[in-house]
């Protein structure tokens, strides 16, 4: 198995544009997160076996129909296929998402190939406990450790209602290191955000051989039943001090009052022309909002939406008009629950902008993001080869060149990717969010 960052020229097309005709698969999120092992070579690329078709290549791409990376037939009767990156993959918010922390298994390796002793992995797949980092310590005292990697394995499936997400895992894993540096400081630790499938089983040994680890030391298979059973028990902590306090008629009615208060929904929805950045934007909002909210968080992003609850419309007036009709109608019943929306269509019409706005907001705050990013930048960037069709004629009503796209005036926020990285934009939608929402009216913030 190879893995490279760029196309190969043997048997991979050089070009995005000389892979419109191959078959196409769409990886979801634990499949994006094996194709990123695979690609950081942790894994072999039989890992993707499951999820492609080993006899015939074909393009793997995202849900926003961006082409990833090739998957060549194997050479031979029981070979392994060949994997090559397209592109790079799309990241999002959090410090699970710092480069310097996404390491490929060969730079792990690298940085700890000049250290003496053995290296020692602390995989971090539960938010630590005292006890925990207590067992890790004393784990790696008895041992003859040389480098410590500090392992947390985060995925990109949001997290489950009431638990840790990717980012504060992470946090959490980061403090650990802190901890173990200082009790060790003659020993380098490092660490490394490794993404990790949430359905579907990864051996650990192979991820830890792939970069040189001899050892390993989890979370969880340290952590004490006694500790695991309280742990647990926090989320019926509250009903039962409830059930101490009050007699049961009253207690049932102060947890229904409790339960009874749903927190104001909120529409975050995203206008711009394909390769502006709005789904990067997004899905880095959508992390970010779902480690700190409350509130359940719903991306539906412009593409998956056409696959999916639009299936079959086309891409002239009536049909633009239909499906933002459609995402406006969603984002505004998961408001009405209290839920955020976050939704990063093209949006190309101000009518159809206006009238999501008017649907929203009887149930929730709404923002309007225009990710205002040039239509040359855009067409430079073409992740998904869109641009060179249209030019070509092959795509017709298509935005920014054979169809028209409306500038909006009432946008709450404006970004342009040129100038504004991504967690600049997302503090700015974050802020702008949070004094809508508090009532304060605020003046639109804007690039220009």
């Amino acid at each position: 198995m190879t893995s490279k960052d760029t196309p190969a020229s043997d048997g991979v097309p050089d070009a995005l544009a000389d892979i419109t005709d191959a078959p196409r698969l769409v990886l979801g999120d634990d499949e994006l997160d094996l194709l990123e092992l695979v690609l950081g070579r942790w894994l072999p690329a039989t890992a993707l076996v499951s999820v492609a078709d080993r006899r015939t290549g074909c393009v793997l791409i995202d849900r926003e129909n961006s082409p990833l990376a090739w998957m060549a037939p194997p050479p031979a009767a029981g070979a392994d296929p060949d994997v090559q990156a397209l592109q790079p993959l799309t990241r999002g918010g959090g410090p699970h998402w710092d480069p310097a922390v996404r390491l490929s298994a060969d730079e792990v390796r690298r940085r700890t190939s000049a250290v003496s002793g053995e290296t020692v992995a602390c995989v971090v797949d539960d938010v630590p406990t005292l006890a925990d980092g207590d067992a890790l310590s004393a784990a790696l005292e008895g041992a003859r450790a040389g480098a410590v990697v500090v392992m947390a394995l985060v995925g990109r499936l949001t997290r489950p209602a009431g638990r840790v997400g990717a980012a504060g895992l992470t946090r959490a894993a980061w403090a650990l290191a802190d901890r173990l540096e200082a009790d060790r400081p003659q020993r380098p630790v490092i660490r490394v955000a490794l993404p990790w499938p949430a359905r579907g089983k990864v051996d650990l040994g192979t991820v830890t051989g792939a970069a040189g680890i001899g050892a390993s030391a989890r979370v969880t298979d340290l952590r004490s039943g006694d500790d695991q059973d309280r742990i647990e028990d926090l989320h019926g902590y509250v009903e039962r001090e409830v059930a101490d306090l009050y007699p049961p008629a009253s207690a049932r009615e102060v947890l229904r009052a409790q339960r009874s208060v749903p927190e104001r929904g909120a529409v975050v929805f995203f206008t711009g022309l394909s390769g502006s950045g709005k789904s990067t934007i997004a899905r880095a909002l959508a992390d970010e909002l779902a480690d700190e909210d409350p509130r359940r968080v719903t991306l539906l992003d412009g593409d998956e939406v056409r696959q999916h609850l639009s299936r079959g419309l086309g891409f002239d007036a009536e049909s633009r008009a239909a499906n933002i009709d459609r995402i406006a109608w969603v984002a505004a019943l998961i408001a009405a629950h209290g839920g955020i929306a976050i939704a990063a269509p093209i949006a190309p019409f101000a009518a159809g902008r206006r009238a999501a706005r008017a649907m929203a907001e009887p149930h929730g705050t709404f923002l309007l993001v225009h990710v205002s990013t040039p239509l040359e930048v855009c067409e430079a960037r073409d992740r998904k080869g869109l641009y060179a069709r249209a030019r070509a004629g092959e795509v017709p009503e298509f935005t920014g060149i054979s169809s028209p796209y409306e500038v909006p005036d009432d946008a709450d926020v404006t970004i342009d990717t040129t100038t504004v990285d991504v967690e600049e934009a997302v503090e700015r939608i974050r802020r702008q969010l949070r004094a809508v929402s508090a009532g304060r009216l605020v003046p639109a913030t804007t690039d220009r």
